[in-house]
């Protein structure tokens, strides 16, 4: 089997196929991911990522195939992880919805990826952060990250972006109960899709006025001076992507000059080293709880009902000190 310092090498040299396999590897949470990680940590920080997330049949894949092929007309490298959290059923390639992008298999300069959580909703974060990660050290320019819904999960995963898009159509249900979701804190950009269908322009209109309430409300926490665009777009016509990415840039531009795109990429990996420490924390502890292990006589005791969880957990951190 081939090494993972050599796998990592010819990654870091252009390989394709030895970045597939060091993705897989981190999918799958293999024992190696540290230590692959530890070897690409130089070559990171010089991607953008954008994410993508709405409701399911928005349009986001079409969205991410448009501003994929008007990257590639200005010659940039892209990267595309798409995210399926939500269904067992797809095997890790969602591709029903995303068959589409597959007219950039054949480019050198596109890498697409889908995952899948294989029952491991938890880690599906991180291990999306890392494999943006690779496709940052590998090279590529711009890193786009597609969800397929819009519950907690995919929030989090969404949250390993730099800038994020948001894309709801007129069907997307009860906007105002969308926002609630927790869409109007994470949202950068707002793009209505399908924007010829009856119901688009009242959708605009009504977002933009609570974007604006949000923007004004001396409640808002925002980092930067940024009031939250609404766009119009039909994505499968290519209408408004042109405006979506000037728009993009545009926020990207605005992190850059007020020091707000170093200091979100300073909290994500401020996140992901206390994920790191809870994970193996957890670890460590869980394995010295089995029977064989040096605390389980502590365990009995709290299953017997000698000693209470309190007074159990306080002596086995005493322990850990």
């Amino acid at each position: 089997m081939e090494k993972t310092s050599d796998l990592v090498e010819r990654m870091l040299a252009g390989d394709r196929l030895a970045l597939a396999r060091l993705i897989t590897q981190v999918e799958n949470r293999s024992d190696l991911v540290p230590q692959i990680m530890q070897r690409v940590h130089p070559r990171t920080g010089r991607a953008y990522t954008v994410g993508i997330t709405g409701p399911p049949g928005a349009g986001k894949s079409t969205v991410v195939d448009q501003l994929t092929v008007r990257l590639r007309a200005e010659g940039r490298s892209v990267g595309i992880v798409a995210v399926d959290p939500s269904s067992p059923f797809t095997g890790g390639a969602v591709l029903g919805d995303r068959i589409r992008m597959q007219s950039h298999t054949l480019d050198p300069d596109v890498f697409i990826r889908s995952m899948a959580t294989r029952g491991n909703l938890g880690g599906l974060a991180r291990a999306t952060g890392d494999v943006v990660k690779l496709l940052d050290a590998f090279g590529k320019e711009w890193v786009l990250v597609e969800t397929v819904g819009v519950g907690q999960t995919e929030l989090d995963i969404i949250r390993q972006a730099d800038t994020i898009v948001v894309v709801l159509v007129p069907e997307s249900g009860d906007s105002i109960q969308t926002m609630k979701a927790g869409l109007m804190e994470v949202a950068d950009i707002f793009a209505v899709n399908k924007a010829d269908r009856d119901g688009a322009d009242s959708l605009v209109t009504e977002i933009k006025f609570m974007v604006h309430l949000h923007h004004v409300s001396p409640a808002s926490s925002s980092e930067i001076d940024w009031e939250v665009p609404v766009l119009a777009v039909q994505a499968q016509h290519g209408i408004g992507i042109e405006e979506l990415l000037t728009e993009i840039r545009r926020h990207r531009t605005t992190l850059e000059s007020s020091g707000a795109l170093a200091a979100r990429r300073q909290a994500r990996r401020r996140a992901e080293l206390k994920a790191i420490l809870t994970e193996e924390f957890l670890r460590q502890v869980s394995r010295r709880l089995e029977p064989e292990g040096d605390l389980a006589e502590t365990v009995e005791r709290v299953v017997a009902g000698e000693l209470d969880p309190y007074s159990a957990a306080a002596g086995i951190l005493g322990r850990l000190d």
